[in-house]
Order: C-alpha cells, then sequence, then structure tokens
C-alpha cells in the first residue's frame, strides 16, 4: 500500500482549541504528515509559541482568536480561514470544556457552559467550514469526543451528555454532507493526560485504578493519536463517514479485573 494515502502535503487542516493537550498533539501530527494550520484559542498570545513550533517544521501556520460559543465569532474565524489560505480541506473539532460536580450540584450555568462549547460550539464550527466545502466537493471533518461518547462515568455529567451528542451529530452531518464528498467521523481518546483531568493525575490510587481497567495497562501518550487522525484526515479514509473511532488502549470494551 502506498504512503502518500497519508500524505497530506498541500492541505489544510484547522485545529481549534490548539493552545495546549490534546489540540496540540493532533496539530503536530498533520503537520508532520505535511499540513498546514489554522489554529484557534479562545486566547490568540496563548498559540504563540505552538505556532513557532509548527513554522519550525517548515508548515504555514494561521493563528486567530476564536470563542467558540461565539456563532458569530465563528463565521469571522472560518472567513478569515478560507481568506488566508484559499481554501481548508480539514477541520478537527477539538475546542473542549468540563465541569466536575456531582450531579445533583450542576447549576444551569454548568451545563450551558459545558454544551455551549463541547455540543453547540462543535456544531456551528461545522456549519461554518461546512458551507465553502460542500461547494468545493470536498472536506474532511473530524469531531473530538471520548470514551464518554459511548459510556458514562460519574462526576461529569455533562461533558458525558455533550459527547454523546458529538457521537449522534458526527452521524447526522455524516448522512447530509456525504454526497457533498464531506466525510465527517468523530475520534474518541480515552485517558490521556491534559491539563484538563491533570488533578485526577495527581491520585496514585486513581492512576493505579484507571491503568488496571485499561487492557494495554496504560494511560495513553501524546503520540498514540497521532496515527487515527492523519488517517481520517487523508485519502486512506475516504470511504469512511459516520464513525467513531475509539483510541483508548481498550478501556471502552468494559473489562474489568478480578482480584485474587
Amino acid at each position: 500500500m502506498s504512503t502518500t494515502l497519508f500524505d497530506l502535503t498541500g492541505r489544510t487542516a484547522v485545529v481549534t482549541g490548539a493552545s495546549r493537550g490534546l489540540g496540540q498533539y493532533l496539530g503536530r501530527a498533520l503537520a508532520r504528515a505535511g499540513a498546514d494550520l489554522v489554529i484557534t484559542s479562545r486566547h490568540l498570545p496563548d498559540l504563540k509559541t505552538f505556532q513557532d513550533e509548527i513554522e519550525g517544521m517548515g508548515r504555514k501556520v494561521l493563528p486567530l482568536e476564536l470563542d467558540v460559543r461565539d456563532v458569530d465569532g465563528i463565521g469571522r474565524a472560518a472567513e478569515s480561514a478560507w481568506s488566508h489560505f484559499g481554501k481548508i480541506d480539514i477541520l478537527v473539532n477539538n475546542a473542549g470544556c468540563n465541569v466536575r460536580k456531582p450531579a445533583l450540584e450542576i447549576t444551569p450555568d454548568d451545563w450551558d457552559l459545558v454544551l455551549d462549547t463541547n455540543l453547540k460550539g462543535a456544531f456551528f464550527v461545522a456549519q461554518a467550514f461546512a458551507r465553502p466545502m460542500t461547494k468545493r466537493g470536498y472536506g474532511r471533518i473530524i469531531n473530538i469526543g471520548s470514551v464518554t461518547s459511548v459510556f458514562g462515568s460519574a462526576g461529569i455529567a455533562p461533558y458525558c451528555a455533550s459527547r454523546g451528542g458529538i457521537k449522534q451529530l458526527t452521524m447526522s452531518l455524516a448522512d447530509e454532507w456525504g454526497p457533498s464528498g464531506i466525510t465527517v467521523n468523530c475520534l474518541a481518546p480515552g485517558w490521556f493526560r491534559t491539563k484538563q483531568n491533570a488533578v485526577l493525575y495527581e491520585n496514585a490510587k486513581w492512576v493505579e485504578y484507571i491503568t488496571d481497567r485499561i487492557p494495554l495497562k496504560r494511560p495513553g501518550q501524546p503520540n498514540d493519536l497521532d496515527g487515527a487522525v492523519v488517517f481520517l484526515a487523508s485519502d486512506a479514509s475516504a470511504y469512511i463517514t459516520g464513525q467513531i473511532l475509539l483510541v483508548d488502549g481498550g478501556i471502552s470494551t468494559g473489562a474489568t479485573r478480578a482480584t485474587v
């Protein structure tokens, strides 16, 4: 099989929420595969270090300020990206947030923050970038979900609701935009350490517990996502749409370890 199937040279990719964590892991992988990048964050200065890193690879980079809860701002960002590069081939819909509280303590503001960012924001970002994609007849949209797209977890009810919604949204958009040459898939990471969940990793007993539940016996490392995101962004996945790709070390099998 030719490796050119995975070559992203000449392609332009948008990665939302690229100031830290998974957004940077995903952006690096796409840049290494040859893509130029549009990177976004709510605070533009937070992108400078990452911009310098990607430009150091010889890639072109456009940093943009974007709060995905601002629908008008999404439209402006999409227009700027298309105007700057002339085309957008790939969208990685990554921006997200979480609120960790018992369900009985969740407030309407907590709910709105998480759902407006993770689900409503993802939809309107996809919509804004898909408009010109449909006219061009080509696009790769990768919505970032999580293992909570397929199972629940206590203490993060709004997050689980938003990630379950991302799975269903992915299938709906894949059905609607497939005739226009756009694939829409969901990349669902398992347990990867980020600033958003760093507090959990400070608890040695929790790390031991979660590691024991993962068949591959370790949390995810940054490079574990590289192959999956490049695959979904490339021609190698041309006939795959509406799917969820779990990169989770097998934790979604639901297996538990018996104590002896």
